[in-house]
């Protein structure tokens, strides 16, 4: 049988509440743990020092599960890429300094990734190595998570360029703290995808930021949505109560709209109809279905594992370098704030 000259590259993701390692062979992902922190939970939001705390917990329980899942010996490996910015310091310094106390044992090189380069370069990953249909260049991708709202024109597969961003909130933000506002615990932007299936999506209207451009804002509809519930719970204190999916559809319906529209006016000017989901917020029903309905576009929607902050995308985006001999070395400095891809 054929042996795969394809390199064997662990991936790290500690960028903010998730800890993770994947192993990939080439494109293909043969395995992909992430570990949860289910203790920001209480306190509505994720606390910078526990999450790191936690890192320092897990990240050699997840290494060494995604090396017995992928079936390979740390040994096999030929580098380790981990996530370099933007996300917690705190966090971000756990995964960099273990990737680079293991590459260093290893006598491997290491390959920073840019977190919001890695969620793009999910859509290039696999689990089939006989699937082949990933997006063709140029596309644009819709990034949406909860640090980050963004259209990029992708080139290559390092060459791409936001061509628009949130001015304020990223729209997984907006999901959670609106939740927040109408008595759902945190996180609560997956709660509203589930709790608006049920719901009534034109009961309720709230109004659409003025933005120029392919400009995302959400802090005034965050804001919209505080003073409609105080206002309505003057009139009725067990509101929103028995209209909560009506009030969470209504809710989600906005901010697909306002991520569709500006989506669909940088494909109508730019001409590209080949388009991407990446994020966390690309696990939302309701932003899916939007994008997939369109009968004018060649979409790309991400398994759901791909969606939310892992290590897959991390180790895929290390393979592409890895490919180019685009090495890190042990100096490199993390950064907690987007600086471009």
């Amino acid at each position: 049988m054929k042996q795969s000259v394809d390199p064997l590259i662990l991936g790290i993701e500690s960028s903010c509440d998730e800890t993770s390692a994947s192993i990939v062979q080439g494109n293909k992902i043969l395995a992909n743990v992430i570990a949860s922190q289910r203790i920001h939970d209480s306190f509505g939001g994720v606390v910078p020092e526990l999450a790191s705390r936690a890192h320092q917990q897990q990240i050699v329980h997840v290494v060494n599960q995604a090396l017995n899942e992928a079936k390979v010996q740390k040994n096999d490996l030929k580098a380790i890429a981990f996530t370099n910015g933007p996300g917690l310091m705190g966090s971000l310094l756990v995964g960099a300094s273990f990737a680079k106390a293991m590459a260093y044992s290893l006598g491997i090189p290491t390959i920073q990734v840019d977190h919001m380069h890695a969620h793009v370069m999910a859509h290039f990953g696999t689990r089939d190595s006989s699937h082949d249909d990933f997006p063709s260049f140029p596309f644009l991708c819709l990034t949406v998570s909860g640090g980050h709202t963004q259209i990029l024109v992708v080139e290559s597969h390092f060459e791409m360029r936001v061509i628009g961003e949130t001015q304020d909130d990223a729209a997984g933000e907006a999901f959670d703290k609106i939740a927040k506002y109408i008595g759902l615990p945190y996180p609560g932007g997956p709660l509203i995808d589930k709790l608006s299936k049920d719901g009534d999506s034109q009961s309720f209207k709230f109004p659409r930021p003025r933005v120029p451009g392919y400009g995302f804002s959400f802090s005034g509809l965050k804001t919209s949505v505080l003073y409609f519930v105080q206002k309505q719970q003057e009139v009725d204190s067990s509101f929103p109560g028995n209209r909560m999916a009506d009030l969470c559809a209504s809710i989600q319906k906005t901010i697909v709209d306002i991520l569709m529209d500006k989506l669909i006016l940088a494909s109508n000017d730019t001409g590209i109809k080949v388009i991407a989901l990446s994020g966390g917020v690309a696990a939302n029903s309701g932003l899916r279905n939007a994008i997939e309905s369109r009968s004018d576009w060649k979409t790309f929607v991400p398994a759901m594992e791909l969606c939310t902050d892992n290590a897959a995308m991390v180790a895929l985006a290390g393979y592409f370098k890895f490919r180019e001999s685009n090495w890190g070395d042990l100096y490199s400095t993390p950064y907690a704030r987007f600086g471009g891809v």
